[in-house]
């Protein structure tokens, strides 16, 4: 064998290790970015429903004018909001992802 031979075979073992350790993180990632979107849309689902729920809870008129009473309603609005503002965040940055997708393809 000469050293030529000897040199080509270490170049592609090393090729060959490198893109199978490439390969694995990859894969591994590309598991763990499914996971998180799971996650995701499962929280979405959850905030959804709190959202309704607030809101349901909301529209019922106040027959106290104490003003606890009138706090914890403002609390509930602004938890509402918030749910909704965090439910927007997390999907625009979905569709922005898919439109970028679209664009490329």
């Amino acid at each position: 064998m000469t050293t030529l031979e000897i040199i080509l075979i270490l170049l592609l073992l090393g090729t060959c290790i490198t893109t199978s350790i490439a390969t694995y993180f990859a894969i591994k990632f590309g598991v763990l970015i499914l996971h998180v979107e799971d996650s995701i849309e499962e929280s979405l689902d959850v905030l959804e429903e709190r959202y309704s729920s607030i809101a349901e809870v909301l529209e019922i008129p106040l027959f106290s004018d104490s003003p606890q009473i009138r706090q914890v309603h403002n609390d509930l609005s602004r938890s509402r909001d918030a749910v909704l503002a965090i439910a927007h965040i997390l999907v625009d940055d979905f569709k922005k992802l898919e439109d970028d997708e679209n664009e490329e393809s």
